[in-house]
């Protein structure tokens, strides 16, 4: 703005000089001629001056003099040393179209007479600037010659910048004032998208001063403690500081939504919660090297391989003999499209997806034909027994009550299956979709193609949430990617009898151990839950692969003992 002002006030005292110097009234021009302000009212018969008193200078003939309303020219008294000078016009009207022709400047350093040498011009009025250069220098070189010539002087913007526009030296008046316009406007647009940044950056750090005390408190009791996990390894005190204050732009999550299951539990082997889909950017410092560690090596530089279920003929069964294997599971996990993780849902939500997981299931024919059972109105006994028989998720784990994604229990949530317990998708349990396919035995080729089956005949109808970089978008980073977990549960008693000697075999194939019921459970009667630890950098195929060899070696070993 101080420019815009700048530019009008120059204008403006620019204007005023050239006014000045060109009326044909100013107070100032005697001094240049020393003879009287008006010399048209002079009489006719004025006496010609002496030659003898005051020796007339020969000067060159000046350039023709613009016609002007008098014919016939005033004689010029004795005393006047310049060259002859047009007449101004006599006091008539002004006419309209023209304003009156400005008179020729002296020549640069003009000869005054012996006798009577010319006096200092008069300022009319002390300028708060200078003219530019390049206008002072066009008075005086001979550039302003158009109005000696006769030719129209036009406005003063015209005779300035119009000699400029044609020396390619300055716009006109019109052009120079367009584009300071344009510049301000560009300038202005590019505040306003700076304001909004800044804006943007504020609305990043408006962490409520609540939460960030009990983060403090959190991250003191952790960073104190022998806990394993890997929120405690990569939540330095550097990373730490550097989120605690932002926050997702659309669901305002925080660092304590991140992370607050893993500051409750110290026993927790990750720690950490996706609350939404944003989450994995504005908190990408303490993701990417979880997420890094936990599946094998996949950078932040690195991007998930497209989805490839490969052909499912060609997995066979792990334990033809049934003496190893008690039954066998592949599950994947899934997050619909326009909806948050579960902290930030809401009841309604959770009912919304419950009537649209509901009517898409219903649909399904064939082995996948079965039933959806809401968890609202489902009796303790029903309930119980699903869970007993591994079809229905447990209610109360105390990781995801402190991540916050039990809320509105048990609104929203429910569980369907087919008529031979082979096909179960879990609705809003951990993931908005588990699906899975299960049964006795180790005929993972049978499960395997149930499951694409399934998955594939969901997604025409569900459209289901993903990242070019992560790939299939989870609520727990260590299911992100494939989201497949294939798994076994089996006996071998030898390799078991020396539990931290299963987990270094299993680690060598990329397996994982848990317990019968799943993380954070024991075994119960030496069967263990063993499972494809990576779900990220390669395809679906290579998942399930990886835990089809890694069992079969682990079979190998156990009968070796």
């Amino acid at each position: 703005m101080f420019a815009l002002w700048y530019l009008t006030f120059a204008v403006d005292e620019i204007r005023k000089r050239l006014a000045w110097l060109f009326s044909s009234n100013k107070p100032a021009a005697p001094a240049l001629d020393d003879k009287p302000a008006n010399p048209a009212k002079e009489p006719a018969s004025a006496p010609a001056p002496k030659p003898a008193a005051v020796p007339a200078p020969k000067p060159e003939p000046p350039k023709p003099a613009p016609v002007v309303a008098k014919p016939t020219p005033v004689p010029v008294p004795a005393a006047a040393p310049v060259p002859p000078k047009e007449e101004a016009p006599a006091p008539a009207p002004k006419p309209k179209p023209n304003p009156v022709p400005a008179p020729v400047v002296a020549p640069p350093k003009p000869t005054p007479p012996p006798a009577k040498p010319s006096s200092p011009p008069k300022q009319a009025d002390k300028m708060p600037i200078p003219l530019p250069k390049s206008l002072t220098e066009a008075n005086t070189n001979g550039q302003n010659g158009n109005a000696a010539n006769g030719e129209a002087p036009g406005n003063v913007d015209e005779r300035v910048f119009g000699i400029q526009k044609e020396e390619k030296v300055l716009p006109t008046a019109k052009e120079a004032t367009n584009d300071f316009i344009k510049g301000e406007t560009n300038a202005f647009i590019q505040s306003i998208k700076e304001a909004q940044q800044l804006g943007e950056r504020k609305q990043d750090t408006m962490v409520d001063a609540a939460v960030l005390a009990k983060l403090e408190e959190g991250y003191a009791k952790l960073a104190a403690s022998d806990s394993k996990s890997l929120l405690k390894k990569y939540l330095t005190k550097e990373v730490f500081d550097n989120l605690k204050n932002k926050v997702t732009p659309t669901f305002k999550s925080t660092l304590l939504d991140v992370i607050q299951s893993g500051l409750e539990n110290h026993d927790s082997g990750v720690g950490i919660y996706a609350p939404d889909a944003e989450a994995y950017t504005v908190f990408a410092d303490l993701f990417d090297p979880i997420i890094e560690d936990y599946h094998g090596g996949f950078k932040k530089t690195d991007k998930h391989p497209a989805s490839n279920f490969g052909d499912v003929a060609t997995f066979g069964n792990v334990d033809p003999t049934n003496e190893y294997v008690i039954s066998t599971r592949v599950r994947c996990g899934r997050s619909m499209q326009g909806y948050p993780f579960n902290p930030c849902l809401t009841e309604a939500q959770y009912k919304e997806m419950e009537g649209k997981v509901s009517s898409t299931l219903s649909g399904l024919e064939g082995e996948l034909k079965g039933k959806f059972y809401p968890l609202t109105g489902m009796e303790k006994a029903v309930q119980q027994q699903l869970i007993d028989d591994h079809f229905l998720f447990k209610e109360g784990d105390r990781f995801l009550q402190a991540a916050n994604a039990c809320r509105f229990w048990p609104s929203g949530r429910g569980i369907y299956h087919n008529d031979a317990k082979t096909f179960l998708v879990w609705c809003n349990e951990e993931d908005h979709l588990r699906i899975i396919s299960m049964q006795q035995g180790g005929d993972l080729g049978q499960i395997y193609k149930r499951l694409v089956t399934a998955v594939n005949e969901i997604e025409k109808r569900v459209p289901f949430s993903h990242d070019d970089r992560l790939g299939f978008l989870t609520f727990c980073p260590t299911n992100l990617g494939t989201t497949i977990r294939a798994s076994v549960h089996i006996k071998v008693p030898k390799l078991a009898s020396n539990k931290a000697k299963l987990e270094e075999v299993a680690a060598k194939y990329n397996l994982q151990v848990r317990g019968t019921r799943g993380e954070h459970t024991e075994a119960e009667g030496g069967v263990y839950d063993i499972s494809n630890k990576r779900r990220m950098g390669l395809t679906e195929f290579e998942a399930v692969k990886e835990m089809y060899d890694g069992i079969t070696e682990l079979i190998k070993l156990e009968k070796s003992l």
